[in-house]
């Protein structure tokens, strides 16, 4: 069984993440499978969108295996298109503070990446619906790293891409590749 998997939560043909593999990554797309020039494999998984959605798709994955989570993310000040190599996740709750495990992630390796000059590091936040507003700057919303991050993956990195500036409209016609 293959230990290699990139993560995406939509890979649909009008909105979808699955395009951002190869913008982004090194290597080559064959029968859905992402083929690394140092010959790794990885099979690509479409979780849906959501915490459920994650838990209920990832829960039979070996936790030693690798991940890669690549996905489109929401950010109140980095530009449209900026590239985020995730450092830790966490989960976004303004209003209320309350204990929760760090969850820390190694940063995705540069030999994966093909601009690995233009990645900033940072934080993102997972929420339960989309973030129109936040006062949290330099940092990325999603809404699924951390629910894969809480399930206690010992290998996985992640690389977010900014879609939009808290705007859901922006991020649909980014998503759909609208110009």
């Amino acid at each position: 069984m293959n230990n290699h998997f990139i993560v995406i939560a939509e890979a649909g043909d009008f909105i979808g993440e699955q395009k951002l593999i190869a913008q982004h990554l090194k290597g080559e797309m064959k029968d859905n499978k992402w083929y690394m020039e140092d010959g790794t494999i990885w099979d690509i998984i479409v979780t849906g969108v959501g915490a459920i959605n994650v838990m209920h798709t990832l829960r039979d994955i070996p936790r030693n295996a690798q991940i890669i989570n690549i996905g489109y993310a929401g950010s109140a000040n980095y530009e449209i298109g900026s590239v985020v190599c995730v450092e830790e996740a966490k989960l976004n709750h303004p209003c209320v503070n309350y204990p929760e495990p760090q969850l820390a992630l190694t940063i995705v390796p540069s030999s994966y990446l093909k601009n690995p000059e233009s990645c900033l590091s940072s934080v993102c936040y997972s929420n339960t619906d989309f973030v129109l507003q936040s006062d949290y700057k330099d940092c990325v919303f999603d809404m699924e790293l951390a629910y894969i991050a809480a399930l206690g993956f010992e290998n996985l990195v992640s690389l977010k891409i900014v879609s939009d500036n808290l705007s859901l409209h922006d991020y649909r016609e980014v998503a759909a590749g609208v110009e």
